[in-house]
């Protein structure tokens, strides 16, 4: 043992066996660098160290090749577990979308809806809707020459990503075509579809599958919809009302053409399967045995409100019905292709429970459409291949607020669901409720029952008290019902949203920012935060990877510019301080 002097790092002198150590590591690096070590060595003692040289190559090559197995193992099991989806990573060569439209939905829709259902349902506060626990940003409304936008400008700017004015069916302020998302994935590969509950020419739909200078030009856009357009054939299946449209103006009342095209002989022609009926859609099984085409018009105009439909579900689908139906045949035809589909869902007719002001109907609508966001979630998570759901708003409609102060009274903090829940129809049905009682008693001639006060207790038992469930109508709301039996929709809908101190700015659309809700994704990512209408429409050609502009160019060359004085004139009305097309 050293001594307290001896510094712990002075040199000693090597024992016998630390000694021989030392010269086996010498002659080893001697060998290893081909030199001597200035002693003379047996023969055996090269060959080990020779030996060992090979062991310790043989053992680095091992360790090395391990290392980078456990390396490219654990980045795997990063990207299996932990990382984005595919979409961000490498385009995928297949792959679904469905993009969703709650028309003419707002905020306060969800607010509205919320409550009612925690009421009637009676769960908590914190039980939300689908389409809350999928919010993802916003979108600001605003078309090319107003800041209160219409659905055609809405949903070109969907279809086309570009702004557009009020009336433009996926046209532009010079008049001239913009080639849709639809339009592109068909001629990409991909399936495309419509399913909606209004009229299938409607701006919404139209937008994806027609070009025209304005909404109002629906005989038109029946044709293109079923490829009696420059582009041919681009939509493999629709689904919703509007039924009129396609027939012949030959067929009488059914038909509300202005010409005697039968678009619905020549959509059959065009080798589509057509159904018209309740029964000619349950033979579709839920999807499980469509033939693409499909052509399924199954009300002479729009689907009733949900509100009403569910008391005639014998004869008209359901949103979520034909949403499934749907998603199910696209999948079936797409099983063994090499692209997916793009579908299109609407959520119509929340629009039309806007323009009436009437929040029974309009609850009603925006539960269905989350019921249908639901299914469309399920089936993206349920589905081998990859997919995306989005969903928005063309506008909101009607300046809904949960509140209402009422004419020379001070403000109420409180608003009424159970009021809402009472209601057993819409404002609609019941306005057409009246006008039938009203030319039925005149076909009969016995007018007695007219007269103001007879016809106000039928008015009061059998509409307001059996079908809104209010019990103190005021005798001068009885009077304004009499007065207007030609049409008393916004009447039932007042006498309703008093009650339940649900206020309304307007009967058309207002300029607020519409919510966006999205099944998520890092691929969804460019669509947080508060965007611009048309940014949906951009991501909906990205995500696909379609050739949007292309579509575009073989529009103009095959639909020259035509500027419509009279198209010019109805938009311009709208414009204010001079603002030009």
């Amino acid at each position: 043992m050293p001594s307290a002097r001896t510094p712990l790092l002075a040199e000693a002198r090597p024992s016998s066996e630390s000694q021989q150590s030392d010269d086996r590591a010498e002659e080893e690096d001697a060998a290893l660098h081909g030199q001597g070590t200035g002693r003379q060595q047996p023969s055996r003692n090269l060959w080990s160290a020779r030996l060992r040289e090979l062991i310790l190559f043989i053992w680095a090559v091992v360790a090395t090749a391990g290392v980078i197995i456990i390396a490219a193992w654990v980045q795997h099991d990063k990207q299996s577990v932990g990382s984005p989806p595919r979409s961000s990573l490498t385009p995928a060569s297949k792959r679904n979308l469905i993009f969703m439209v709650s028309d003419g939905m707002g905020p306060a829709s969800l607010s509205l809806t919320r409550s009612f259902r925690q009421l009637v349902e009676d769960i908590p506060i914190n039980d939300t809707l689908s389409l809350d626990r999928h919010f993802w940003g916003t979108s600001r409304t605003r078309s090319s020459n107003s800041l209160v936008t219409d659905s055609a400008a809405g949903a070109t700017a969907f279809s086309c990503g570009l702004k557009s004015y009020n009336g433009a069916i996926s046209m532009l302020p010079d008049f001239t075509p913009c080639g849709t998302v639809l339009e592109a994935a068909n001629r990409a590969g991909y399936y495309t579809g419509l399913v909606v509950t209004t009229d299938i020419t409607d701006a919404t739909p139209a937008c994806f599958a027609s070009h025209t200078e304005m909404r109002t030009q629906m005989d038109e856009i029946a044709l293109q919809e079923i490829g009696e357009g420059p582009l041919g054939h681009i939509v493999d299946l629709m689904l919703g009302g509007g039924r009129c449209h396609f027939l012949a103006n030959t067929s009488g009342a059914a038909s509300c053409r202005q010409d005697d095209v039968d678009v619905a002989g020549l959509a059959q022609k065009r080798g589509y399967t057509y159904l018209d009926s309740r029964a000619g859609f349950d033979s579709l099984k839920m999807g499980k045995n469509v033939t693409l085409p499909m052509l399924g018009l199954f009300a002479h105009y729009n689907i009733p409100f949900e509100l009403d439909r569910r008391n005639m579900a014998d004869t008209y689908p359901s949103l979520s019905e034909m949403a499934t139906t749907a998603l199910h045949a696209l999948e079936a035809a797409t099983k063994d292709s090499d692209k997916g589909f793009f579908l299109m869902i609407e959520g119509s007719r929340v629009d039309h429970a806007g323009h009436i002001n009437d929040p029974a109907a309009q609850v009603r609508e925006v539960l269905e459409y989350d019921k249908t966001f639901q299914l469309a979630l399920d089936f993206v998570e349920n589905s081998q291949v990859e997919g995306v759901v989005v969903s928005t708003s063309d506008h909101e409609t009607g300046g809904l607020a949960t509140a209402l102060q009422e004419p020379g009274h001070l403000p109420v903090y409180n608003w009424y669901p159970s009021f809402l829940a009472n209601a057993k129809a819409s404002a609609e049905h019941l306005a057409i409720l009246l006008r039938n009682h009203v030319d039925d008693v005149g076909k009969s001639g016995d007018l007695s029952s007219l007269n103001p006060e007879p016809l106000k207790n039928w008015i009061n038992t059998n509409l307001i008290l059996n079908g809104l469930g209010i019990t103190d109508a005021l005798d001068e709301e009885l009077d304004e019902v009499v007065a207007s039996t030609e049409d008393a929709t916004t009447v039932f809908a007042a006498i309703l949203s008093l009650r339940a101190h649900i206020g309304w700015s307007t009967h058309g659309h207002s300029a607020v920012d519409v919510n966006i809700y999205s099944s998520g994704g890092e691929a969804a990512e460019q669509l947080h935060g508060n965007r611009e209408n048309t940014d949906v429409g951009k991501f909906l050609r990205e995500y696909l990877d379609v050739d949007v502009e292309s579509i575009t160019a073989e529009l103009k060359e095959k639909m020259p510019s035509k500027r419509f004085v009279e198209a010019l004139r109805m938009t311009d009305f709208e414009m204010e301080r001079g603002q030009k097309l």
